[in-house]
């Protein structure tokens, strides 16, 4: 969330309401929103400000508060309120709350707006706005246009470790929402529909019908509905007739580690663009104290006069000083190289070669790695030239590869052929790929219970997060084949269930207790489910256990439930869940 106020999303637990007392507040005309099974995703959507909500004052445009969800409910393209007040949607989400039609499958988008507080043109936003939004997992952020591509870049550095699907979409308008002509109403349909329906696990920012990778984007036209251009990295998705996704361009995090977000950014950076005749009094000037890092934007393919003596010199003691210096073109597209004699001296002068960043990335990267106090200046360096979250040129994977590869990297896996996995990882795959149920491989091995498959795809690339074409997650595979030791290992990677596998928790939880199947109950639990999560007729299960005799599953579900602590660690002896 991009706030200076704390903000929570609402929840059933935030307004004092829990399914089981649902039945109470409904007429006949009504259902509780715990049925709403066609829900594709629940979205939240940040407004920071911008165009997009503004309105006239004084003939001028301006941000105006608590006017933007009122406008939003009053198109029903973007709102469908006959169904809302069929299944008390506000009830549950708040009056904040918004759903759109279904699409061509019965798919609905939930999404809640929180609006920041004050609203904010984006020219007046800062470093200090760019923080504390680690409860949430999808989210489209509306942003005014002048710097979103400063705060797109940002955000794709201090969101770490995104093994966890983000979907973080950048969206604002040229023409406030409100009026006649305006791009608005396309931008925050397409960001919500890409937001909702598809795992690519990267900050992007949608405008004009299309997806960017977010720290790839520059504004290019402040007068035109296509204000946006990623000139060196093909767009991650287009939405016109369909939405196609680009695949082979999406970024995916090779990591298991959980997903966190470093709000610790080192202001003390600038941005330099040589010109003919600059002195070397005004570069010495710009590179003094408190100066940390620059990003130079130089010639054609990161050249500089090697005649001026005196300008590589400011630029040298600059670096020996510990100023990191990071080499970037002034050209829109094209990447800084060291093939002429001009672009080799600011090598020799200590300045790392930015590839084909763009100038909002470079400034954001070195910003971030800037503030990384637990690394010493030559790590800093080292990581300044490292693709980090996609901003520098990476290998494609081929289109053939891909194809290839989706069918038998779901076939490898039935057999758990480990190796057969990493020759099509070396060959470029995709270990994410979908077969036509949207299964992933990841979704196979965990229903196969092989875990050492299943430890090389997170190893790799494969998402945690993504759900078959019944909703399905990897976790909830492993859950129901009882696959325990699969179950902690996605756990410990950050996996969790999905909104609507934990509003039918509480029915299978119900079962499971009044048979009497404790281990089923242990590993429900190892996977994050809600013991007290009520079934369809409000009873949860220690109450069904109660109901039935089953004194050893009461006694069970209540040392389970004792500590949050402990029902972590339950079945777990040192850091691995027992046999």
């Amino acid at each position: 969330m991009i706030t200076h106020h704390a903000l929570s999303l609402p929840t059933l637990e935030t307004n004092n309401i829990s399914p089981s007392h649902s039945g109470l507040l409904f007429s006949d005309n009504t259902e509780p929103l715990t049925s709403l099974h066609t829900a594709a995703a629940r979205v939240l959507v940040i407004n920071t400000g911008g165009t997009i909500g503004m309105t006239l004052h004084d003939n001028v445009l301006a941000p105006k508060a608590n006017a933007f969800v009122k406008s939003l409910r009053k198109l029903p393209i973007l709102h469908d309120e006959m169904y809302a007040q069929k299944i008390c949607l506000y009830h549950y989400y708040g009056e904040n709350s918004l759903v759109l039609p279904p699409d061509k499958d019965s798919k609905r988008i939930v999404y809640t707006i929180m609006e920041y507080s004050p609203l904010l043109d984006s020219s007046n936003i800062t470093t200090d706005d760019w923080k504390n939004y680690e409860s949430y997992d999808g989210f489209v952020i509306l942003h005014g246009t002048d710097t979103m591509a400063y705060t797109a870049s940002a955000l794709s550095f201090m969101c770490e470790h995104l093994g966890k699907p983000l979907y973080s979409r950048f969206t604002g308008t040229r023409v406030p929402i409100y009026e006649r002509r305006t791009d608005g109403i396309d931008n925050l349909l397409g960001a919500l529909l890409i937001a909702g329906q598809f795992v690519i696990p990267e900050v992007g920012l949608y405008f004009h019908h299309t997806l960017y990778r977010g720290n790839r984007v520059t504004k290019v036209d402040n007068s035109s509905f296509n204000a946006f251009s990623s000139p060196n990295l093909a767009p991650l998705a287009t939405a016109e007739v369909d939405i196609s996704i680009n695949w082979d361009t999406v970024w995916m995090a090779n990591t298991t580690a959980k997903f966190r977000v470093s709000t610790e950014l080192n202001r003390n950076v600038g941005l330099l663009r040589l010109f003919p005749d600059i002195t070397a009094a005004t570069v010495r000037a710009f590179l003094q104290p408190p100066m940390q890092g620059v990003v130079l934007e130089t010639y054609g393919s990161g050249n500089a006069p090697d005649n001026r003596k005196d300008l590589l010199e400011e630029l040298k003691k600059a670096t020996n000083s510990g100023v990191i210096i990071i080499n970037c073109t002034q050209c829109l597209r094209g990447k800084v190289s060291t093939s002429y004699a001009t672009g080799k001296v600011l090598i020799d002068a200590g300045l790392i070669g930015g590839g084909d960043m763009t100038s909002e990335a470079a400034l954001s990267k070195l910003s971030y790695v800037l503030a990384k106090k637990d690394l010493d200046l030559e790590a800093k360096k080292r990581m300044m030239s490292q693709n980090l979250r996609g901003e520098m040129r990476a290998k494609l994977y081929r289109r053939f590869i891909q194809i290839i590869a989706k069918s038998l990297s779901i076939s490898c896996k039935r057999i758990g052929d480990v190796e057969a996995l990493e020759a099509l990882k070396e060959m470029g795959s995709n270990l994410s790929l979908e077969d036509y149920d949207g299964r992933t491989p990841l979704h196979v091995a965990c229903c196969e219970g092989n875990l050492k498959a299943v430890q090389y795809l997170l190893s790799q690339e494969a998402t945690v997060y993504a759900k078959d074409r019944y909703g399905a997650t990897p976790l909830a595979n492993a859950v129901h084949f009882r696959h325990k030791e699969v179950v902690w290992l996605l756990r410990k990677t950050g996996a969790q269930f999905s909104r609507d596998e934990l509003d039918e928790a509480g029915t299978e939880l119900c079962s499971l207790s009044a048979s009497g199947d404790l281990e089923s109950l242990e590993i429900w639990s190892l996977a994050g489910a809600d013991l007290t999560k009520p079934g369809y007729d409000g009873q949860n299960a220690i109450q069904v256990a109660q109901s039935v005799g089953k004194n050893e599953v009461v006694e069970f579900l209540a040392l389970l439930m004792s500590n949050t602590t402990k029902v972590k660690q339950i079945g777990v002896v040192h850091g691995s869940p027992s046999s």
